[in-house]
């Protein structure tokens, strides 16, 4: 039956109503409205928690009788030291943030060097049974010395405070890479490599084009394991080598007895730390595309 005069009317004017509503201008409070939830979702309880603690670490130190600074008294003794982290005042005077940079650096050269050696390491564990009976023991005996203890070793071989850092940091940080990745490169799927040996693929060819994206997931796991223990082994290793960077900062402070300006740096210690694992996360997830390490 045919729509009246009215009626088509009508309907046009519906019509209109719904493509202006379609069109008009959204809140951007409602446009981001679940963004902005999960950001607030992420962020408050650790900052809740976060003051919660300095609540209780104020009221257990705020006696002056205290062994330890209270969160006020670090704000009131270390306020130039917080506010100022890239000052110079001379070649031994400079703020945290030029000292961790520092640290960075030595942390660059030797994770570096770790992670090339030891994906090509774990590559050739992985794929050889040989490999893996020879290798594998005598890795899983040296991951297990502390870092430290390869300082006098180095120091001995190097003659030089510089690369005996980099050093223990290419010790330290190797293990973790070596063993996931060979793990990774076991875990590839017996049709790719039915594919590889199909398409007559080379072992360049075999290892750009089949073992590394395979095993990605791994090899990036191993690589956050391994930054994060480069940290600690850089920090570890200053303190007793000396020079400007953040942990020979912390063991200079301990000497001086500024207990507020150890704990400044613990922070600065803990956010680099921090930003690194979330960096090598991040490239990992753009590698992989989100994939994970079964």
């Amino acid at each position: 039956m045919p729509l009246a005069n009215n009626d088509r009317s009508a309907a046009f004017y519906d019509e209109e109503i719904e493509e202006a509503y379609r069109r008009r201008p959204i809140p951007l409070l409602i446009k981001y409205k679940a963004n902005i939830q999960t950001f607030f979702a992420a962020t408050i309880p650790p900052l809740v928690t976060l003051a919660l603690l300095l609540f209780v670490w104020q009221l257990l130190c705020m006696s002056p009788m205290s062994a330890l600074p209270s969160p006020l008294r670090i704000w009131s003794e270390a306020k130039e030291l917080i506010m100022h982290p890239f000052y110079e005042a001379g070649s031994q005077d400079i703020g945290l943030g030029w000292r961790v940079l520092i640290s960075l650096k030595r942390v660059g050269v030797g994770f570096g060097l770790a992670s090339v050696a030891g994906i090509l390491l774990g590559a050739f564990v992985g794929q050889s049974q040989w490999a893996t009976r020879g290798l594998d023991p005598i890795f899983q005996v040296l991951r297990t010395v502390p870092p430290l203890a390869w300082l006098p070793i180095s120091l001995a071989a190097f003659r030089d405070s510089q690369p005996s850092a980099i050093f223990v940091i290419f010790i330290t940080s190797i293990w973790p890479i070596i063993i996931n990745t060979a793990v990774g490169i076991r875990n590839i799927p017996q049709d790719y490599r039915n594919v590889a040996a199909v398409l007559q693929l080379n072992h360049i060819e075999f290892f750009w084009k089949i073992m590394i994206p395979s095993a990605a997931p791994y090899i990036f796991t191993g690589l956050r394991i391994g930054v994060g223990l480069s940290w600690l082994a850089i920090v570890a290793a200053e303190m007793l080598t000396g020079g400007v960077g953040v942990g020979f900062f912390i063991w200079d402070a301990w000497n001086s007895s500024r207990l507020p300006d150890i704990f400044v740096a613990l922070i600065y210690i803990g956010l680099t730390g921090f930003i690194l694992d979330r960096f090598v996360a991040f490239i990992g997830n753009l590698a992989t595309r989100g994939a994970q390490a079964n």
